[in-house]
């Protein structure tokens, strides 16, 4: 599941065009809808054509509300720069332009709205060199502009697609399998009590779960989960997720608090970090300085101690190590932005790279530089784990070569992933890894089961008298190889999630039942009354479908609850056993009968009798000899 989150100057247009996207307007708090400004967070979700469902954030414009605009864009995995037609570039444009950058969002879309307000051409082509010139040197340099107008509607569906193509080439933020949100709403419902919402960036969090709320450590339960509204047992990673608590009270857990599973994290009061000033920053960096740090939604103030230089000018970059008064939750490779308490200005942004410095560093120690510069570089565990992020799943051999380690330095790696929970086997399952072994990262099977349980789900839906989906059309729309998809099967098998049908080659959602509806089971009860009736002169298959709708016939077929023995001759199941039986013993007993004995029998037509004989020949249970049949020895 994918966030994206709207960014830019204030009364551009960003709620409206939100509203158009996703029909619902995130405007929540009265002051926002009386003075027509976003003050605050608002959250949507868009179902894009493909299906899949994206969370929307939309943030504040005006610069007096830009902290409240960092709480939402830490957890984002795309963003919307809105621009005005009529304005152009303004400067919370290139100050939010600024912050994307430094967070390294990298899909991005340049939405110009308000176009329906211009009626020369030559006006939008201007506004959009001025986007394009401001683009250039940042991480959306190569950001498609997509023209709209969200009073007419004009664009709206080309904004949607251009958002589909940019997600399906986005990959998903690396999961940690430890489950962590960032908290950026607390509130409470009369009957269900706290309610937190974040975007859940690792692991998976389910119902019944005891998680704790960080710095705090207070515990509580989960009571219910929902996603863009939606109810839900389970949530993953990447989506935006309410989750209603027992246990604590609302006035325990802020903005900026951590909801994680026991255990899994410890907060700090100081971490070290890689940083880059803006260009335009107003001063340098200087050792001793008190900065806002932004990280998650948490806000916090820090000092910074510069290492390696006495201070940090704009535009460069270097390392620093940050010291809050109080405790925090961050992991390494988080993304966070500085500004000046005073006046507001954001100067930079930079990386998380060790969360647990075990004291002051000497400032200008080689050691201390070349540590940390070997860290910014990635354990080996690191560079393996981004390399199977990448690809997802693969062979040892594949992974070990991608990473242009050692082998023996990638097998420790990898084992030590895999003792972590981080990654999974698939094949193989010793204590020890060859070159065949095959590896996925948890987070892209947890993406994999994800996208099985929707693709069966619909397929349920359209077809609920259907036993299941043909494994191949499964394979087909999961665009998984051949060498993988039966791993998957296999491991979905065991965790209960499907069921396969080896004889018919058809897989279901383990939990899913055929059942008639009322009309259904009318007409079913009733032709199978006619059936029992008329057992050796059945209906043909075009008035069987007539009479009971495609569906309902492929029921009866797929229960085997009759029997095809032509493209036009069908038996009920419990006529079919009788002829097979009769024709066994009946051969037996005489050695060979004739199509008349046959017909003469169950006095039937020729037609049946032919019809179910050459049934018989074809499966070999019989074969003809002149105009008698013998059974096949």
């Amino acid at each position: 599941m994918f966030v994206i989150g709207s960014a830019g100057h204030i009364d551009h247009g960003k709620s409206t065009l939100i509203k158009a996207l996703t029909g619902t307007h995130p405007d929540r708090l009265k002051e926002e809808k009386e003075r027509q400004m976003t003050i605050d967070l608002g959250f949507a979700w868009l179902t894009l054509p493909n299906g899949e469902e994206v969370g929307v954030v939309d943030v504040p414009g005006h610069r007096d509300f830009i902290e409240n605009m960092l709480a939402g864009v830490g957890g984002i995995d795309a963003a919307l720069l809105v621009i005005a037609a009529d304005e152009g570039v303004m400067p919370q444009t290139k100050e939010h332009l600024a912050i994307l950058d430094l967070l390294q969002v990298k899909a991005g879309i340049v939405v110009m709205t308000k176009v329906d307000l211009i009626s020369e051409p030559e006006w939008l082509d201007l506004v959009e060199l001025d986007i394009h010139e401001i683009l250039e040197g940042t991480i959306f340099k190569n950001a498609p502009v997509v023209r709209v107008s969200a009073v007419t509607q004009a664009g709206i569906p080309e904004l949607i697609s251009t958002i589909q193509d940019k997600l399906s080439t986005t990959s998903p933020k690396l999961d940690l399998n430890r489950a962590r949100l960032p908290i950026d709403r607390v509130f409470t419902i009369t009957g269900f009590g706290t309610v937190v919402t974040g975007t859940l960036l690792d692991g998976v969090i389910q119902v019944g779960d005891e998680v704790e709320i960080l710095p705090s450590e207070i515990k509580a339960k989960i009571r219910g989960l929902q996603t863009h509204k939606n109810k839900a047992q389970t949530a993953f990673p990447g989506g935006r997720t309410a989750v209603n608590l027992s246990g604590v009270n609302h006035d325990q857990v802020f903005r900026g608090n951590v909801l994680s599973l026991p255990g899994k994290y410890n907060s700090t009061r100081r971490f070290d970090a890689y940083i880059r000033l803006l260009e335009d920053a107003s001063s340098p960096l200087k050792h001793n300085q008190k900065m806002k740090l932004f990280v998650g939604a948490k806000e916090s103030l820090v000092r910074i101690r510069v290492l390696g230089a006495d201070e940090i000018p704009a535009g460069s970059e270097g390392w620093i190590q940050l010291e809050s008064d109080e405790p925090l939750v961050v992991v390494r490779s988080d993304r966070f932005i500085l500004r000046r308490p005073s006046p507001g200005e954001t100067i930079g942004g930079g990386t998380v790279i060790n969360t647990d410095p075990k004291r002051r560093y000497k400032r200008y120690s080689k050691d201390v530089l070349a540590k940390l510069e070997a860290l910014k570089s990635g354990t080996p565990e690191d560079i393996l784990f981004q390399v199977l992020m990448e690809i997802g799943a693969g062979s040892f051999e594949e992974v070990y070569k991608k990473s242009k380690l050692a082998q023996e330095t990638a097998v420790g790696g990898m084992l030590a992933l895999e003792k972590s929970g981080m990654i999974q086997r698939l094949n193989e399952f010793t204590d020890e890894i060859s070159l065949k072994t095959i590896f996925a990262s948890v987070n892209w099977l947890n993406l994999q089961k994800q996208k099985a349980i929707k693709h069966l789900s619909v397929f349920h839906k359209t077809n609920p008298l259907r036993i299941g989906m043909p494994r191949q059309e499964l394979q087909s729309k999961l665009e998984i190889n051949q060498k993988l998809y039966p791993l998957l099967v296999a491991l979905w098998r065991l965790e209960n999630v499907v069921r396969v049908d080896e004889e018919k080659n058809q897989v279901a959602l383990a939990d899913f039942k055929i059942q008639l509806n009322a009309k259904q089971d009318q007409i079913f009860q009733s032709f199978v009354r006619q059936l029992e009736a008329n057992l050796f002169t059945p209906p043909s298959v075009k008035q069987a479908v007539t009479e009971l709708g495609e569906d309902l016939y492929a029921y009866l077929v797929e229960q085997e609850l009759i029997q095809l023995v032509s493209p036009d001759v069908f038996f009920y199941h419990t006529a079919y056993q009788k002829m097979v039986n009769w024709v066994r013993s009946e051969i037996i007993k005489k050695g060979s009968i004739t199509v008349v004995d046959f017909r003469d029998h169950f006095s039937t037509s020729r037609k049946y009798a032919l019809a179910f004989l050459e049934y018989l020949d074809r499966i070999n249970i019989t074969k003809r000899d002149g105009d008698e049949r013998v059974l096949v020895k």
